[in-house]
């Protein structure tokens, strides 16, 4: 998972943060041996030496004034311009989506890379993601250099339900470009995602092929794909392509196999175009927004409750859940609806995940701490048992106990023990649901 990336640079800036935030008084001499903590750091997750050396300048020189040495809270002012560095580092949040016109205008979005960097599937996630907003795109198979590219394109449209436009037997992907924008244009698809040729390595050639079809079509968008994995290279190959071609932003694919992050890191402040997206995953749904502020957050170990909370509203429907709350109110909240919370939480990611967007989680609490054996135990027993007998587990005496047992691979002890914890739950949450004034307390608490 992506966010795994991040863990040695993330524990490392943790434990800086941890050593200066509850201080009462702090002196420069204190900042002097965070700040170089934070050098190693960064130099350690393959950050560009020139990154580095520029964000501890401007970190150091800002966290030395008085402002901060004689506020009344010093450490937090520290990490606060930390926070605020790291992501002047990672991009300008308000300049993260895609320029694209309005839906009654074919937008047109230019994809190019090395071969190998992911950018025939990335042009499918976006697609995907795309259609998924209730756009109309048409993906556009103009890599007539990689043998399978077009096939390989063909197979991801019909997966995703994206049509794409392919000639047999093209030479010229200029004019395959050209057709396909004025077959957008002429069947009203509002974006035009065009897949372009890759190489092993960088060469005139290929960059001249995809000057040619940019000037052709005049993209809205020039999408970089770099792989992650290669690290400083993707760097250095992004300002190639800018220098030559010019790109409006970078998707950087394999994040959730990179190790270090120090492409991420280091990309904004080189190249100067931002991150729009980060591949997650292998799915057509793996293709994530790149937020600054939400990566700035985890790395220094204080959450990421925004994400948390988009993480729930895509598996909550609000009807559901104010359905569950009258349920909750009026204690008929039974073993059925407690299985499909389980299954929500499953859908919303794993409990490693779920942890790292918990501000003060990470570092506090581990995956060990929660018992996900026990979870999927439950899982099991309640599976076992009859939609009458989830409905009202009152009647599930000695014989009933003994069958779902049997049929979950548990014991009657486990089945005991999750009846009990269940009853527990729910006069809990009867009591909690009629406590309007505890409720509103809490509420203000996470700032609604």
């Amino acid at each position: 998972m992506w966010w795994r990336m991040f863990d040695s640079i993330s524990a490392q800036f943790g434990k800086i943060v941890r050593s200066l935030s509850g201080k009462s008084k702090i002196t420069e001499k204190n900042i002097q041996d965070a700040v170089e903590e934070i050098k190693v750091a960064l130099l350690e997750a393959d950050v560009n030496l020139r990154v580095v050396r520029r964000f501890v300048n401007r970190t150091m020189e800002e966290a030395t004034g008085e402002k901060v040495l004689q506020s009344v809270d010093p450490g937090q002012q520290f990490v606060k311009i930390v926070y605020d560095k790291m992501v002047q580092l990672l991009g300008d949040v308000d300049n993260q989506g895609l320029i694209l016109k309005g839906p009654d205008t074919t937008s047109v979005v230019l994809m190019m890379g090395l071969q190998g960097s992911g950018k025939t599937t990335t042009a499918a996630k976006l697609a995907y993601r795309l259609k998924k907003q209730g756009r109309r795109p048409l993906l556009v198979a103009a890599d007539l250099v990689r043998p399978a590219a077009v096939l390989q394109l063909q197979v991801l449209g019909e997966k995703i339900g994206v049509p794409v436009y392919a000639e047999e037997h093209a030479k010229n992907p200029v004019s395959v470009a050209k057709n396909s924008l004025a077959k957008a244009k002429k069947e009203q698809f509002d974006v035009l995602i065009v897949d372009t040729s890759g190489r092993m390595h960088l060469d005139e050639m290929m960059m001249d092929e995809i000057h040619n079809v940019s000037s052709a079509i005049n993209p809205d968008e020039r999408l970089f794909v770099a792989d992650a994995m290669t690290g400083q290279n993707a760097v250095t190959i992004a300002q190639e392509f800018e220098e030559k071609v010019g790109i409006t932003g970078v998707i950087l694919s394999k994040f959730d196999s990179d190790t270090r992050g120090g492409a991420a890191l280091s990309l904004r402040s080189i190249v100067g175009k931002p991150i729009k997206f980060i591949g997650v995953g292998e799915k057509p749904e793996d293709l994530d927004p790149f937020y600054p502020d939400r990566i700035a957050s985890r790395i220094l170990g204080m959450g990421d409750v925004v994400s948390l909370v988009e993480k729930a509203q895509e598996t909550i429907d609000i009807k559901e859940a104010e359905k569950m709350q009258e349920k909750m109110s009026k204690a008929t909240f039974d073993l059925q609806d407690y299985l499909d919370q389980l299954d929500r939480m499953n859908k919303m990611g794993s409990v490693e995940k779920l942890l790292e967007m918990i501000p003060g989680a990470k570092g506090n609490v581990s995956e060990d701490d929660i018992d996900t054996a026990e979870m999927n135990r439950e899982k099991a027993i309640i599976q076992s048992m009859t939609m009458t007998e989830r409905q009202n587990p009152y009647m599930i005496g000695p014989t009933r106990k003994k069958r779902v047992a049997n049929g979950s691979g548990t014991t009657v002890y486990d089945v005991n023990r999750l009846l009990k914890k269940f009853e527990k739950m729910r006069l809990a949450m009867k009591k909690f649901a009629k406590n309007k004034k505890y409720q509103a307390s809490m509420l203000k608490h996470m700032g609604m």
